[in-house]
């Protein structure tokens, strides 16, 4: 049980450090070497758990998807606005990408030209956002004009262009950066009376 709990602790210590090494060198310049120095185990431990950098690197897309489908999970609350939910998606995904390695990696993995992705987060992304604009539309929150995807491709544009922009410069990830992206969309979305009962800065805590 012990050594099953510390080759528990030795991988997760490994996908945090390659995630790191990745957000920082990128993934053609990482070293196993040195992410395995950095995660303060040896390079037997680490090709133990994992054969190759890619491996490393499908792993902590993995993982970063698993806390990607935590700031998108929907708890479905009667009566609760759709299109409010998926505002705060957005604060929350640009809140995790300045302060989650892991998932900020597994992003900049998904448009690294040396290797095709296994899990693709800017995919993933896209098809939460699209799940959350059919449910708009379903509960009558899209103006009559206003296609599924016309709002999926909007969203996805901008948000995965600032955290792109966000590797380099935090602040198109700060709160009052994806507020004022909903103030100049929302209107096009909604009707007035819809707009008016959303919170583009978010209803979340952290995003005020």
């Amino acid at each position: 049980m012990i050594k099953q709990e510390r080759a528990v602790r030795t991988r997760e210590a490994l996908i945090r450090a390659a995630a790191e090494s990745f957000d920082q060198d990128g993934f053609t310049v990482a070293s196993l070497t040195r992410i395995s120095s950095r995660a303060g185990v040896s390079s037997g431990a680490l090709h133990f758990h994992f054969a190759s950098k890619a491996a490393l690197a499908d792993a902590v897309e993995e993982a970063a998807v698993v806390v990607l489908r935590a700031l998108t999970h929907d708890a479905g609350r009667p009566g609760s606005s759709r299109l409010q939910h998926l505002v705060d998606a957005t604060h929350r995904l640009a809140e995790a990408l300045r302060d989650d390695v892991v998932l900020r990696a597994g992003f900049e993995l998904s448009g690294e030209a040396a290797r095709v992705p296994r899990t693709d987060l800017r995919v993933s992304w896209r098809d939460r956002v699209e799940r959350q604009a059919r449910r708009c539309e379903e509960n009558g929150e899209l103006r009559e004009d206003v296609t599924v995807g016309r709002v999926v491709s909007a969203v996805v544009a901008a948000t995965v262009g600032f955290e792109v922009l966000g590797v380099r410069n935090r602040a198109w990830l700060a709160p009052g950066t994806i507020a004022e992206f909903w103030r100049l969309l929302l209107p096009t979305l909604a009707s007035d009376a819809v707009v008016a009962r959303i919170r583009p800065e978010g209803t979340l805590r952290s995003a005020g």
